[in-house]
C-alpha cells in the first residue's frame, strides 16, 4: 500500500518541522579556521559542520519522528523513546550471558529459541535494577503483538553488533518480567542500504544477529511500518521537503558570510 497524497504531504511536513527544529537548536563550531574560510567560505563550512551534527543525530531528530508518523497508518499504538521498565532478574541475566557466550564461539543464531529461553527465566531469581530502559520505536499491532526497534547507523562495526544484540535480549527480559505471555519481536533497523544496488554486506552482523528475524534494512523497515511502497514514497517526501526548504536553508547559511 503506497502512501496517499494527503499522507505524503503530512510526512513531508513532518520532515520539514524536524529540520527546522534542528536549525533552531544548532550551534555552529566556534573554532577559527582561517584557511578553510578563505578557500571555501564560512557559509559552506557552516553547512559542513551542520551536516556532521545532523548525521550524528539523524536517528532521533529525523528517522524516529518520521517512523512514528508512518507507523500510525498500520499499528494501533505507536511510541518513540518508550520507557520499557528497569527490572531484570538474575535468571534472565544468566540466560543472556549464556546466549552471548554461545554466539561468541560460533554458535548458531536462533532468535526464537533465544526468546523462549529468556521467557522461561524472566521472573526467576533476584530482581536487579537497570537504568531506565528505552526503546527507540515501540509498536502494538491490532492483534496485540509487540514490535520493538533499535534504530541504528548504517555502518556499525563488529563491536557495535555485539552491544546491539545484548541490548535487544535485555529488552525481552525486561518486558517478559512484566508480561511473561506476550508475543514480542525485537529488531535492529538500519534506515537505508549504503551499498545499494548491491545487497547490504555488513558481514560483521553475521553470527550475532538472526538476519531473517532480527534485522530490517531500508525497504524492509519502512515498508513494514506502513505497507509496500512506503520506502520509495518516503524518498520522494525527503526530496520534496529539501526542495521546499532550499530557500530557507540558503538564507540560513548565507548569514555566516557576513
Amino acid at each position: 500500500m503506497a502512501l496517499t497524497t494527503k499522507y505524503k504531504t503530512h510526512i513531508t511536513d513532518t520532515i520539514k518541522i524536524c529540520l527546522r527544529n534542528k536549525f533552531q537548536n544548532y550551534k555552529p563550531e566556534t573554532d577559527n579556521m582561517p584557511f578553510h574560510y578563505r578557500l571555501l567560505g564560512k557559509d559552506r563550512m557552516a553547512l559542513f559542520s551542520f551536516l556532521q551534527s545532523l548525521n550524528t543525530t539523524f536517528g532521533t531528530s529525523i528517522y524516529e519522528p518520521v517512523a512514528k508518523e508512518l507507523a500510525k497508518i498500520t499499528f494501533k499504538e505507536v511510541y518513540t523513546q518508550y520507557k520499557l521498565g528497569n527490572i531484570i532478574t538474575e535468571g534472565a541475566q544468566n540466560e543472556i550471558q549464556k546466549i552471548m557466550n554461545k554466539l561468541s564461539v560460533g554458535g548458531i543464531v536462533d532468535k526464537e529459541s533465544e526468546k523462549e529461553g529468556i521467557r522461561k527465566v524472566a521472573q526467576s531469581g533476584k530482581q536487579n535494577k537497570l537504568k531506565s530502559v528505552k526503546v527507540d520505536l515501540f509498536l502494538v499491532s491490532k492483534r496485540d503483538e509487540i514490535f520493538m526497534f533499535d534504530l541504528k547507523t548504517v555502518k556499525p562495526n563488529k563491536g557495535d553488533f555485539i552491544s546491539y544484540k545484548r541490548n535487544v535480549l535485555e529488552w525481552l527480559a525486561v518486558y517478559f518480567f512484566q508480561n511473561p505471555k506476550a508475543k514480542v519481536h525485537t529488531f535492529i533497523s538500519i534506515p537505508y542500504n549504503p551499498y545499494e544496488p548491491k545487497p547490504y554486506v555488513r558481514w560483521t552482523m553475521k553470527g550475532m544477529l538472526d538476519l531473517k528475524e532480527e534485522v530490517k534494512i531500508a525497504e524492509e523497515f519502512w515498508d513494514f511500518l506502513a505497507g509496500k511502497g512506503t520506502y520509495m514514497d518516503l524518498l520522494y517526501c525527503f526530496e520534496r521537503a529539501g526542495i521546499e526548504l532550499r530557500p530557507e536553508i540558503d538564507k540560513y547559511f548565507s548569514r555566516f558570510n557576513r
